[in-house]
């Protein structure tokens, strides 16, 4: 199999004995990750682009840095068109000698632009079924600045604050989320977002969702983001790497988790800390869907498509391009297996309970 079908409690046994329709699933999350998210758009395309078509009740959409730019992407009227025009942009970047802050902004923008145009924040605040949030996280200290040898101080502190709990981790940077106000998410209002809970608007959407990818060290801070105070925004996915809560509040449904691990780690710093993964009871409803392992291993290289490319292949970016592109082809796979899965029952048998 080329995709991994992985539940957590509830979710597992609902599926067991009832299979999955598009009906069932009330929210898709989609987690951090940079160029990682290239290996699943295949499979969101055919997600989004024939299996939820025509559905009448509200899909909660919630994503951290490119889970969110993707979410955007899925609330769009035409989602392949808008995952292609993503990817192409996102794929396209490069970079002369060190990558530098400024011209990540260059590019940063360059995607923006490309991908979220004029009448976009409209269009997917309009859509009549998909309901976008994201979030970003609102730094204090000296993780709040942008100054290098400043902004690595405040890292370090936070890192050692991570270690001893999330919640101390929580002071340095306080979780914000932004929802559409259409259909407020089931988690509203759960404490999960000390820095506050915003409506979308058509003027905060586009520093919305560049804040929430605005890497640490990589990007600068969004500073002005309107409807909120002004401080210093950064990447959701510093708390909420690969977002893993109580998504649903105690309301009935499946939560559809495409994912390029077959792991949850909860915070960016929690990377390679088996006591900092989510297990079945903290997904309780979630069906995770990850690239199997030989899936993986017959991508370009051997791996899924990771930011240490733009370095590893400097000076060499048709290599990377080409690498890229390939594996965007074979995640069509991805996609099909998916809705054959689903369409024949196998899935009742394929799928797999999150211990």
């Amino acid at each position: 199999m080329d995709i991994l079908f992985l539940a957590g409690h509830r979710a597992y046994e609902r599926i067991r004995s009832g299979g999955l329709s598009a009906d069932d699933v009330k929210m898709v999350v989609g987690a951090s990750g940079a160029a990682k998210w290239l290996v699943l758009h295949g499979l969101e395309s055919a997600l989004f682009g024939q299996w939820f078509t025509g559905r009448k009740k509200p899909l909660h959409l919630y994503g951290t840095s490119i889970g969110s730019w993707k979410s955007a992407a899925a609330a769009r009227q035409n989602p392949k068109a808008a995952f292609d025009s993503l990817a192409q942009a996102y794929i396209h970047q490069h970079y002369q000698g060190r990558i530098t802050p400024d011209q990540v902004a260059v590019e940063a923008e360059r995607i923006l632009h490309k991908f979220v145009g004029p009448g976009v924040p409209k269009e997917v605040l309009k859509h009549p079924y998909c309901r976008l949030h994201l979030s970003a996280v609102r730094c204090r200290g000296p993780l709040a600045s942008d100054n290098p040898k400043i902004e690595m101080f405040g890292l370090a502190t936070a890192w050692l604050a991570n270690r001893i709990s999330r919640n101390l981790f929580r002071r340095f940077c306080e979780p914000l989320l932004f929802y559409d106000k259409r259909d407020s998410p089931p988690f509203c209002m759960n404490g999960e977002f000390p820095a506050g809970e915003v409506a979308l608007s058509h003027e905060n959407f586009r520093q919305a969702l560049l804040a929430s990818g605005s890497i640490p060290c990589i990007m600068k801070s969004v500073r002005t983001i309107s409807g909120v105070e002004r401080a210093a925004y950064k990447d959701g996915g510093l708390f909420h790497y690969h977002p893993a809560f109580d998504f649903l509040g105690g309301e009935d449904g499946i939560v559809l988790y495409p994912h390029f691990y077959s792991q949850v780690t909860l915070g960016w710093f929690d990377k390679n800390t088996p006591g900092r993964m989510a297990d079945g009871r903290m997904l309780s409803d979630v069906l995770l869907l990850a690239p199997s392992p030989s899936f993986v291993a017959e991508l370009p290289m051997g791996e899924i498509p990771n930011r240490r490319h733009f370095v590893s292949l400097a000076g060499h970016d048709d290599e990377r391009v080409a690498a890229w592109e390939k594996t965007v082809k074979i995640s069509s796979r991805l996609g099909e297996q998916f809705l054959e899965v689903v369409e024949t029952g196998q899935i009742r048998e394929l799928v797999q309970r999150i211990e």
